[in-house]
């Protein structure tokens, strides 16, 4: 690969992945985040973006963390991405897929962060009543408990393109923010929660969560 190519890469936010992705499951991953993206030739587009094919490279664009990667490059279609989709696009991308993110030249690995949890998305900020069946308001503050998890409301920011159906329905988008320690515990609960407020379930870049497991990154495979 030549310097040119390597400097396209950082152009935008790019998951930087272990193995070459399957196109299939790649696509069916950035449908959790936008349900309308869509095959382009090679290409995916979703939202603003387009998510580019992966290219082989080498172990530079992740400072060597990877001796070898699969680079999938996220950039802007026209005006830039609202509310950092690019970002939480190519991060959410490595996560699941057991890569790395590489923004601006900086490396991260998007599983280290344990200080973010999933979210609930509902379409109306839900009451006290509502949420007393499966959350119990602590007595000073607006943080609500269930066991060992806590739970935040707050006015969601912007609209996530993994909940334009509830958009139609939208008076005050809401996200219930769950913290905790056990990440498969915290997928069941934002599962049970959204079923039973009419809200949609999502990790904390905004992809849909199908299975509580989908919270838990993969490990990287060994070396050869």
């Amino acid at each position: 690969m030549g310097w040119m190519a390597k400097r396209r890469l950082r152009t935008g936010p790019t998951a930087a992945l272990p193995a070459k992705p399957d196109p299939d499951e790649l696509l069916r991953i950035i449908q959790l985040a936008d349900p309308g993206a869509k095959r382009d030739g090679d290409d995916i587009v979703a939202a603003d973006v387009r998510v580019y094919a992966p290219v082989e490279v080498e172990g530079e664009l992740t400072g060597g963390e990877l001796e070898k990667a699969w680079a999938v490059r996220v950039a802007a279609e026209g005006p830039l991405p609202v509310d950092f989709f690019d970002r939480y696009l190519a991060e959410g991308l490595a996560f699941r897929l057991g890569g790395l993110a590489v923004c601006r030249g900086e490396v991260s690995d998007p599983a280290d962060d344990s200080e973010s949890g999933p979210a609930v998305i509902v379409p109306v900020r839900p009451t006290v009543e509502e949420l007393a069946p499966l959350l119990e308001q602590e007595e000073e503050g607006p943080a609500f408990t269930a066991g060992d998890i806590r739970a935040m409301l707050v006015p969601e920011k912007g609209q996530p393109p993994s909940v334009q159906e509830l958009l139609p329905f939208a008076t005050e988008l809401t996200a219930i923010e769950l913290r905790g320690e056990e990440p498969v515990k915290l997928g069941a609960f934002a599962l049970e929660l959204s079923d039973a407020l009419n809200g949609l379930a999502v990790d904390r870049w905004r992809f849909r969560i199908e299975a509580a497991e989908e919270l838990v990154a993969p490990a990287q495979p060994a070396p050869e």
